[in-house]
């Protein structure tokens, strides 16, 4: 269905796999297309955690497509830069948790697609690095806001300012990736990790998800009355009454997301 993307349902997860493997799977406009095509096409519902990864065993994103910013302007960088950070936007508020499995090379865009996602699992040969600079220009699908607050404003700077590359090991050391795996196992490891938050109750899930995103610039009264008010609604879902039950019965209850 799509040039750019190969996508598949694994039961409850879905798979969005970013296929351009001639170009290491850049993002060009028609990848970004593709992808926000996806993205609203997916039903949230049925579907209770997207996977993110990149074809072959080289590049999870190896960054935008250099070919294409080439030519722009002032106007047509600032359309290239928002349009990207559109689709990722829609990736970090997409309803249900999405998880990227890093099989190689992220940088720039591809680092950037990477912090989008809630969870970053990677494989021991993956790279990260935001070397815009180096390229005349900075993040432009909102890396200077993520890279920050995923591992602190002053490491930030200096991966940006420098446009280092770092190891795997050093992206686990200071907070960028959740967890470093042999690339043999990342994708069981990724689809493991997806099917345990399918399992739980999709509502509470994606309720936790809103929390968490919504929570993180308000101040801490505001945000607590926000939790409070969204733990309240859990209580008025089937799925809680049943999970409760089954809990004090020690029985079982396969959650229904309703």
């Amino acid at each position: 269905m799509y040039e750019h993307l190969k996508t598949e349902l694994r039961g409850a997860v879905a798979v969005m796999t970013v296929s351009v493997p001639k170009s290491l799977n850049a993002l060009s406009g028609a990848v970004l297309r593709d992808m926000e095509h996806y993205l609203q096409s997916l039903d949230c519902h049925s579907v209770r955690c997207l996977v993110i990864t990149g074809d072959g065993d080289k590049s999870f994103v190896a960054g935008a497509d250099i070919g294409e910013m080439a030519p722009l302007d002032a106007a047509g960088g600032t359309a290239w830069g928002a349009g990207g950070a559109r689709v990722f936007r829609m990736i970090e508020t997409l309803p249900i948790p999405v998880i990227a499995a890093v099989n190689g090379y992220a940088l720039g865009g591809g680092c950037e697609l990477a912090m989008a996602c809630d969870i970053r699992i990677c494989s021991d040969n993956a790279r990260f690095g935001q070397p815009e600079v180096g390229l005349g220009i900075i993040p432009g699908f909102s890396g200077t806001v993520r890279l920050s607050r995923l591992v602190g404003m002053g490491m930030a700077k200096q991966l940006i300012y420098t446009g280092s590359h770092i190891k795997a090991d050093e992206a686990l050391r200071i907070g960028l990736v959740n967890a470093v795996v042999p690339q043999a196992e990342l994708m069981d490891k990724a689809m493991e990790l997806a099917a345990r938050i399918a399992a739980n109750a999709p509502l509470a899930v994606q309720a936790a998800k809103r929390c968490i995103n919504a929570e993180y610039d308000m101040p801490a009264d505001e945000a607590i009355a926000f939790e409070a008010e969204a733990f309240g609604q859990c209580f008025a879902t089937q799925d809680q009454k049943e999970g409760m039950k089954a809990f004090l019965t020690k029985g079982k209850y396969e959650f229904q997301g309703k």
